[in-house]
């Protein structure tokens, strides 16, 4: 059975840190009351001239660099990103530029929170087919970009970055013991739309800034979230005492204890990047996953489970043998 396995992986953060002492400057917020509901305690902001694209290029070079490749091997690019350059073209086929990758395809996937996860089914099943060989996949966001910074209740919890995986196709048995994507689990429900969207767009005529009904985003997040990773791991023929890591979306330490909890999967189990990064949105899951491989957690061979829930709402979870 042909299989999509990860062949390297990177990420880019940009220079700058915001420790939440920042925000104290400006809000009536501190560094205990964000880091007590959030567990964030610190985040990156791009610069000025940096973008959704330059950072994306930034962590798929990185990623093409540890599989040992480069741009003119790619078939594709999917990014995710809910922060685009422009609203057209994709910032993926600005990636895609400056990697020199003069064939093949790219394309952006606009799922929020949740895009990586689409990302990575959509590449998969891009691969299974036979439609491409080799997909770069990427999250990228600048968040920043999109806060009203003067509601602590959202500004204080998001951050920009990128991170990015190298898909490649692979031949496997057709069992729970092959490297690769296993299984995948997508989810949506617009009846929930207005729990979590930005105020603006072409409709608008402005770009419109983040608003979140945090309370009720957090209900739906732990139920969702455990259900689909628990479908993601019945159609992959594993059981939760199978994982080797849980890689959730870095959105709040809340929902993924109480997420972990509801899986049966302890804690140490669990890559935990939030205290440094804040909420990315789609580049949350690539994000942690380089740093878990950066940090000596995830192993060839570990079984890795993905998930994340973002506004739509969006949910959904990737089950993978690295």
């Amino acid at each position: 059975m042909r299989r999509a396995v990860i062949r390297g992986v990177g990420h880019y953060l940009p220079d700058r840190v915001v420790p939440n002492s920042e925000f104290e400057k400006t809000l009536e917020t501190s560094d205990e009351w964000i880091r007590s509901r959030s567990g964030i305690e610190r985040r990156h902001f791009a610069a000025e001239g940096e973008t959704t694209s330059t950072l994306a290029t930034e962590a798929g070079r990185s990623a093409l660099a540890m599989a040992g490749l480069g741009g003119s091997d790619l078939d594709a690019i999917v990014l995710a990103t809910s922060t685009a350059d422009l609203t057209f073209p994709s910032a993926a086929t600005m990636v895609q530029d400056a990697l020199g990758m003069t064939q093949g395809f790219a394309f952006d996937v606009q799922a929020v929170c949740a895009g990586f996860v689409y990302a990575l089914s959509n590449a998969n099943a891009m691969i299974l087919s036979g439609q491409a060989e080799r997909v770069l996949v990427i999250g990228s966001e600048t968040f920043s970009r999109i806060m009203d910074w003067t509601d602590r209740s959202t500004c204080v919890l998001f951050g920009d970055g990128a991170g990015a995986v190298v898909l490649e196709a692979a031949e496997g048995d057709g069992t729970s013991a092959d490297r690769g994507i296993l299984a995948t689990d997508l989810h949506s429900d617009g009846r929930f739309r207005d729990l979590l969207y930005v105020d603006g767009g072409v409709s608008t005529g402005s770009s419109g800034v983040l608003r979140m009904q945090g309370k009720e985003v957090f209900r739906h997040a732990v139920e969702k979230l455990a259900a689909t990773a628990d479908a993601a791991l019945a159609k992959a023929g594993l059981t939760p005492d199978d994982i080797d890591w849980v890689v959730p979306h870095q959105a709040n330490i809340r929902i993924i204890q109480s997420t972990a909890k509801k899986l049966g999967v302890p804690m140490d189990k669990v890559v935990v990047t939030v205290q440094d990064h804040g909420n990315t949105s789609a580049a949350s899951i690539p994000l942690a996953l380089s740093v878990g491989v950066e940090r000596g957690q995830i192993k060839p061979g570990d079984v890795v489970v993905t998930e994340a829930i973002g506004g739509g709402l969006a949910w959904g979870s990737v089950v993978l043998r690295w």
